[in-house]
C-alpha cells in the first residue's frame, strides 16, 4: 500500500497545473449566493469526465423546514440544484466517504477595494487571487483531484465515495448540505474542504442573526426639537450590545475556538441603518447582528441574554421604555457542533494527514460555521480540512497552491486508507 500512495502522490505532484488550471476555471464563474448554476455545471462535467454517475438534488422548504438544524436563506431555490459525483464502489460493506464542497460565494463588493480582479483566478506566487478561491473552490476541486488520481491511475475505491457540490453554504446551508443528506447520501465518514491552514477541525460555533428596530419620531429638519431621533435611541441599543460583546470576548473561552480563530466568540454588529432623508428627523432605526456561542451554551440561553440586554438598555431611557426595542430573530441559526476527537474515523484521518504531511495535524475548532455540523444529526463523524486562504469575504482573498496540493495528496491518501482501493 505504500507504493500504492507513493504512486498516486507523484501522480498529484506531476499532473498539479491540471488542478490548479480548474481552480484558475472556476474563479472565473461568478457564483454568488443564490446564483449558483453556472458554477455547479461545471462542476457536473468535472464529475462526469472522470467517470462519475451524477445525480442532482433540488431542495424543497417543505422537506427540510422542520429539521432542527433548519435555517431560512430566504432565497428561492428553483433552478438551484445539487450536484452529486457518485462512485459506487466495488466491495458491499464497505466505508464510505463523502467529500464535501459548496460553490457558492459572497459578494465581492465594494469591488474598487481589491488590487485584483475578483472573478479573474490571477496566480502571483504561490497565492492564486479571486472571490471564492479559498472559500471554497480550491477544496471543491482539491476533492475531485483526489479520487481523478486514483482513477486515472486504475485504482478503483472499495467504499463508495460521493463528491457533493452544493449550494448556500454562505446562507446556512439547509438547502445544500443538509437537503442532501435528509435525501439519503448520509455516509461513513464526511469531510468539508473549507479552508483552515490543513488544521483538523472538529467543532464550529454556535451562530445566530438577530434584528432591532427602534422607532422614533419624525419631524421636519427645521422643527428637529419637536421630532426623536431613531438613530440617537438606537446607539444606546448599540452601546449595550458592544459592551456585551467585549464582556463576552474576555469571558468566554472555548480552546478549540481560541486556537482555530484566536477569540472563542463573537457578537458582531454588522449593518445600521437609519432615516430616509436628511432634512428628516429619522423615525426607525434598524441594527443587524450575528452572535457566535460555544458548545456550553444553547440557543435558548443567548436568546435569553440579547433579549436581556436590549431590555435593560431600554430601560435606561425614558423613550425607549414607552417604545420599547423590537427583536426579530432571523435567517442563520445552528446549535455549535462539536465533534468527539476521539472518534475512531477522526483518528484515522488524523493518522493519514500526519503520515503524508510529516508533521503533527493540529485539532482545532473555528469560530465561525461550516456544514459538517450537520453529520451530527445523522450520528455520523465529520470533519473539516482544507488548504490555506486568507481574506476571506475580504478583498483580494486569495488562497496559497501548496496547501491546495497537499489538501489534494492527504485526501487521496485518505480514501485509499478508508475505503480501500483495488489495484489494477
Amino acid at each position: 500500500m505504500r507504493d500504492t500512495k507513493k504512486q498516486v502522490l507523484d501522480y498529484i505532484e506531476k499532473h498539479k497545473q491540471d488542478l490548479i488550471g480548474a481552480i484558475v476555471k472556476a474563479v472565473q464563474i461568478p457564483s454568488v449566493i443564490g446564483n449558483e448554476q453556472a458554477m455547479q455545471e461545471y462542476m457536473k462535467k468535472r464529475y462526469e469526465e472522470i467517470g462519475l454517475r451524477v445525480e442532482e438534488i433540488q431542495p424543497r422548504y417543505e422537506k427540510i423546514r422542520n429539521h432542527p438544524a433548519f435555517s431560512s436563506s430566504g432565497l428561492s431555490f428553483e433552478g438551484r440544484k445539487n450536484i452529486i459525483g457518485v462512485w459506487k464502489g466495488t466491495t458491499k460493506n464497505t466505508p464510505s466517504l463523502a467529500l464535501n464542497g459548496h460553490v457558492d460565494v459572497v459578494s465581492p463588493e465594494p469591488v474598487e477595494k481589491w488590487t485584483k480582479d475578483p472573478w479573474g483566478g490571477e496566480i502571483e506566487g504561490n497565492k492564486l487571487y479571486g472571490r471564492g478561491s479559498g472559500d471554497m473552490k480550491a477544496g471543491l476541486l482539491a476533492n475531485w483531484f483526489a479520487l481523478k488520481a486514483l482513477l486515472d491511475l486504475g485504482l478503483k475505491p472499495k467504499g463508495e465515495v460521493q463528491l457533493q457540490s452544493v449550494i448556500e453554504e454562505e446562507a446556512g446551508g439547509a438547502g445544500g448540505t443538509l437537503s442532501l443528506l435528509e435525501a439519503g447520501y448520509v455516509t461513513d465518514g464526511f469531510i468539508a474542504t473549507e479552508p483552515h491552514a490543513l488544521r483538523l477541525t472538529v467543532a464550529h460555533a454556535g451562530v445566530m442573526y438577530f434584528r432591532v428596530r427602534v422607532l422614533g419620531k419624525t419631524a421636519h429638519a427645521g422643527m428637529a426639537h419637536l421630532g426623536v431621533n431613531a438613530i440617537s435611541k438606537m446607539y444606546k441599543v448599540y452601546s449595550a450590545l458592544e459592551t456585551l460583546a467585549e464582556k463576552r470576548a474576555k469571558e468566554v473561552y472555548f480552546e478549540l475556538f481560541h486556537k482555530g480563530s484566536g477569540q472563542s466568540v463573537h457578537l458582531n454588529l454588522g449593518t445600521l441603518q437609519g432615516g430616509d432623508w436628511a432634512s428628516n428627523v429619522p423615525g426607525e432605526a434598524v441594527l443587524e447582528c450575528r452572535i457566535g456561542f460555544i458548545p456550553s451554551e444553547t440557543r435558548a440561553e443567548i436568546k435569553q441574554l440579547v433579549e436581556k440586554t436590549i431590555q435593560q438598555a431600554a430601560e435606561e431611557d425614558e423613550w425607549l421604555q414607552q417604545n420599547p426595542p423590537q427583536l426579530e430573530w432571523y435567517g442563520w441559526t445552528t446549535e455549535a457542533w462539536n465533534q468527539n476527537p476521539e472518534h475512531p474515523y477522526i483518528q484515522s484521518f488524523k493518522q493519514t494527514a500526519e503520515s503524508i504531511l510529516g508533521r503533527e495535524v493540529e485539532v482545532a475548532g473555528r469560530a465561525a460555521g461550516n456544514d459538517a455540523r450537520f453529520t451530527q444529526y445523522y450520528d455520523k463523524p465529520g470533519l473539516v480540512f482544507g488548504p490555506k486562504c486568507a481574506n476571506m469575504h475580504g478583498p483580494d482573498e486569495y488562497v496559497e497552491i501548496d496547501s491546495v496540493i497537499d489538501t489534494a495528496k492527504v485526501l487521496a491518501a485518505h480514501i485509499i486508507d478508508w475505503c480501500g482501493v483495488e489495484e489494477a
